[in-house]
């Protein structure tokens, strides 16, 4: 393991995390590479590219009116070279309504080049009920 590279990817993930907090776009996307692939829960099945990616996020965050939850739960991150794994659970929704909050979970793909670290990979999803098929928000870690 490289615990400054893991040091690193937890610093970059706790300035984004605040960034979706203060739904400052330029300042979410900053760490994406310009290739990003990204698997997102709502919208599309998959987004290419930082300038798709971007626009979604805008999308997102006009949605969100009000006070928001953003929290991280059992952040794990990995290191190694220039490559970087990092996966939680993520709980989001209105800060006014508890009953709309649930959670998801994460994964993110990170590179590491010219000494920089980027998000070349980014998964959102949530469990769902096949039978339902209905996501799962109310579930607890």
């Amino acid at each position: 393991m490289n615990t400054s590279a893991e040091t690193e990817l937890r610093q970059l993930i706790d300035t984004w995390m605040q960034a979706v907090r203060e739904r400052d776009v330029d300042a979410i996307v900053a760490p994406y590479a310009d290739d990003i692939v990204a698997f997102d829960a709502i919208k599309a099945l998959q987004f290419k590219g930082k300038a798709v990616y971007r626009e979604h996020w805008q999308m997102c965050m006009g949605m969100c009116t009000g006070p928001m939850v953003f929290e991280m739960e059992q952040l794990t991150v990995h290191a190694e070279g220039d490559l970087g794994l990092a996966h939680w659970l993520n709980r989001c929704g209105p800060a006014d309504d508890d009953s709309q909050c649930g959670f998801m979970r994460a994964t993110v793909g990170y590179r590491r080049s010219a000494g920089h670290w980027q998000v070349i990979h980014e998964h959102w999803s949530a469990p769902f009920d096949m039978e339902t098929q209905k996501a799962l928000f109310d579930l607890k870690p």
